[in-house]
């Protein structure tokens, strides 16, 4: 039974379809892989190790990237990847106090 979902053939993550246990045997497309960590239905699993600063990739786009060392097998999510997407505090640019420069 397939428990994650491969998007793209490029992609380094699956997005889980069910809750997957530490120890879970997983299959995501080709690759069948054991979770290291307890991921929630809708989350991430490494499906091979990504280093510290290289791209996490979903869809076949980079999605973030990664701000520690991930293994194959682990939960990928905000505490283990950095992204612009979705933030709403990096829309504008710090203003100078008292010039009125943008």
């Amino acid at each position: 039974m397939i428990t994650a979902i491969v998007v793209h053939d490029g992609d380094n993550v699956a997005t889980a379809l069910e809750a997957i246990e530490a120890g879970q045997t997983v299959s995501a497309g080709p690759a069948r892989l054991t979770a290291i960590d307890a991921i929630p239905r809708g989350h991430k699993i490494a499906l091979r190790d990504i280093a510290a600063g290289a791209a996490v990739v979903k869809y076949g786009s980079p999605i973030g990237t990664a701000s520690s060392p991930i293994a194959a097998g682990a939960h990928v999510h905000t505490h283990n990847v950095a992204s612009a997407r979705g933030r709403g505090d990096l829309h504008a640019a710090p203003r100078s106090p008292d010039i009125g420069i943008p």
